[in-house]
């Protein structure tokens, strides 16, 4: 185990490996199919020796494809021996078992390829193996007799293929090229290989797209089959889905853990997620802002590799990142074991808002109102800030957003950022909660006597019950047309008028008024005062919808469950991979009141603590499904929306390849998916809702 210190390194320049798409691709394996009629091993023999012979150049006539053409070319600039029988470079046993822990989620995904090929290669004569993204050779399987006899040709554990080491074959052009790519026999280009047939797919990061190994299926020269280029795609295929898979599982474990680590802290940073391998895997919004300001015209990318964690142990001896202002760096472990990090950015160029100096009452209430709000998207950061800003004046404050968005919380930040004994009052009050014959008595208070109702002793209304701290007052505009110059007067003479009396009583209040209505449309259409709303709306923030709070619902699903757990004394949810993708694409037009209301229904209602999409409330998959089928589109984020679009593409190509090749028997390719039929109908519906 290695003990070097982990140096954090700029971020890595981008393989120049041309990407192809999937349909790029499966043209790639038709144009093989067509060519693969016309291979001729003696004529392509004789090419080969003319190609050494004749100073790296092949004899026209066509009789060797171009992509062999091009291989052959690159090997001997490379200076492979052609007399080769095969690689002659092997890596030690350590090295081995490092690349192996290094590629240990590549080796689980395929793992399960290779279980499902296990039947079909038993004794065919083939062998398949996976590589990294060298070409060194990390897994075998098959067929046990050709396994052995590969050996001859050092087609092993722990050897490079790739084509700068063993000239032409499946797995070093695939890699090459970043296609897939059959050779057949005399087509490779050394000449203690020219008795094999292999058939090379690149297996791609689902985060990237990046080129991260091969699968590849070699035996004798006669079982090149039209069928196999299909299959060699189709394993490809089925890896990258389970390595999405497990990429959505460690994405949602890392997130918990940054949650635990900074137990709400650090409002207003940017935090990166990087996995074991010091890749981005999850960055919030506040962290690109941070990342563009530092780093002009470079791009913080999913995928992107920007730490170097030598070994499974955590150092404090880390390297700032380059370029980088305010950061720090924090292992996050998992049963003790080192399971990535997070990368907290602070604010460069754009410091948050001064806070008033305080009493530590007055810091704690600052503390709590801060922790309170879930989420690092960019527009809920700056919402924030904003609010913290206003805090800072005396002017009326309009929180301005949909039912459901928080707009609570916001007012009780603008209270804690405004303290300075923390002993100032907050009084919240609904202006839609009670009849308007008794609003102006709760707002203003009132005299003895002075309505049918009112007390005889007289009352003090809210606005002096917050004498030197703030009135809330919610749902501003169900306010009554008759009230609102009452409202205006008081904001305007400092002073409140108890309803019944004619004498003023000084008051220091700050007003937040909310509101889910368009004032100035109501006040351009004569619902609303305008004087009022020009003197209410001066200072206006805006709490966003949570369909475009990009990256907050992971956070906000997190902090619901282990609120909601610890409510009802139960163990929190787990939620399944497919779930938590419907969740973060969902709409919510209920917003995070919503969200919060879901999370304990199932909490309540799920039996065992495994969330699956058979779980969800009727009435919510009723909703989904009427989203799709008006031609909506659920919100996705920004940070995983690319990543989701990607990951599902592929599902759906492979879905289609695998109904294609079942004839149309759902049931035949729901059980070669290793999935069941209904979510195989489940998923269809979806892609046509889709398309």
């Amino acid at each position: 185990m290695q003990t070097e210190a982990h140096m954090i390194k700029p971020p890595l320049e981008r393989s120049s490996t041309p990407v192809p798409s999937r349909a790029e691709e499966d043209g790639e394996a038709a144009d093989h199919a067509v060519e693969a009629a016309s291979y001729d091993a003696s004529a392509t023999m004789k090419a080969w020796e003319n190609f050494l012979g004749r100073g790296r150049s092949v004899a026209p006539g066509g009789l060797v494809r171009s992509v062999i053409e091009r291989s052959w070319q690159r090997s001997a600039v490379s200076g492979v021996d052609p007399r080769g029988r095969g690689s002659d470079l092997i890596v030690s046993a350590d090295e081995v078992d490092g690349l192996r822990r290094h590629n240990g989620g590549l080796l689980q995904a395929a793992g399960q390829t290779f279980e499902r090929l296990a039947d079909i290669l038993g004794e065919t004569a083939t062998m398949v193996v996976v590589t990294d993204q060298r070409g060194v050779i990390i897994e075998t399987a098959g067929d046990p007799h050709i396994i052995d006899a590969a050996h001859d040709i050092r087609l092993e554990i722990g050897a490079n293929w790739g084509e700068t080491v063993t000239g032409t074959n499946g797995i070093g052009t695939a890699l090459t090229t970043g296609k897939p790519v059959y050779v057949r026999a005399a087509e490779h280009f050394c000449e203690g290989v020219k008795s094999w047939t292999c058939i090379g797919a690149p297996i791609r990061n689902p985060l990237d797209g990046s080129v991260i190994g091969v699968v590849d299926f070699s035996g004798p020269q006669d079982i090149f089959h039209r069928h196999n280029i299909a299959l060699g795609m189709m394993a490809a295929s089925h890896i990258e889905l389970a390595l999405a898979d497990q990429m959505r599982v460690e994405r949602m474990q890392l997130l918990e853990l940054c949650l635990s680590r900074l137990q709400g802290g650090g409002r207003g940073d940017g935090f990166v997620i990087l996995d074991r391998q010091g890749r981005v895997i999850h960055h919030s919004d506040a962290a690109v802002a941070r990342w563009r300001h530092a780093n002009p015209g470079n791009e913080l990318r999913l995928g992107e590799k920007l730490a170097d964690f030598k070994g499974d142990n955590w150092s404090d001896n880390i390297t700032d990142i380059p370029g980088i202002g305010s950061q720090r760096i924090e292992p996050l472990m998992h049963a003790g074991a080192f399971s990535g990090a997070v990368l907290l950015l602070g604010p460069t160029g754009h410091p948050s808002p001064a806070v008033r100096a305080g009493t530590s009452v007055a810091l704690m209430a600052l503390k709590e109102a801060r922790e309170a709000i879930i989420g690092e998207s960019a527009v809920l950061i700056e919402a924030i800030e904003r609010a913290e800003r206003a805090a800072r004046g005396q002017s009326a404050v309009l929180l301005e957003g949909e039912t459901g968005v928080g707009k609570e919380l916001f007012a009780k930040l603008i209270h804690a950022a405004g303290l300075t004994t923390g002993k100032e009052p907050l009084v919240t009050f609904n202006c839609g909660a009670v009849s308007k014959e008794l609003l102006g008595g709760e707002l203003f208070g009132h005299a003895p006597g002075a309505f049918t109702g009112a007390t005889r002793e007289g009352r003090a209304g809210r606005f002096e019950i917050a004498d030197s701290g703030v009135l809330s007052l919610d749902e501003i505009g169900e306010m009554p047309l008759e009230l609102q110059p009452y409202l205006l007067r008081i904001l305007e003479e400092n002073a409140v008028y108890r309803i019944g009396e004619a004498r003023p009583r000084p008051i220091n209040v700050r007003l937040v008024a909310s509101t889910n209505r368009n004032l100035k449309i109501e006040a351009a259409e004569g619902r609303f005062r305008k004087d009022l709303y020009f003197r209410i709306g001066a200072v206006k923030i805006t709490v966003p919808p949570l369909r475009n709070r990009h990256g907050d619902i992971g956070l906000l699903i997190h902090h619901f469950n282990r609120q909601v757990a610890e409510a009802q004394g139960t163990e929190p949810l787990h939620f399944q991979p497919a779930v938590l993708d419907l969740l973060e694409r969902y709409d919510w037009p209920g917003n995070v009141r919503e969200l919060r209301n879901l999370v304990e229904s199932m909490s309540l209602m799920t039996v065992g603590r495994t969330v699956d999409l058979d779980d969800l409330p009727e009435d919510f998959v009723e909703d989904v499904q009427r989203l799709h089928y008006s031609g909506g589109s659920p919100a996705g984020t920004a940070d995983s929306g690319e990543e989701i679009a990607r990951i599902d593409d592929a599902e759906r190509r492979l879905i289609e390849r695998t109904l294609v090749a079942s004839g149309g028997n759902t049931s035949i390719a729901a059980d070669r998916l290793g999935i069941s039929r209904s979510t195989l109908y489940r998923k269809l519906q979806q892609y046509r809702a889709r398309h």
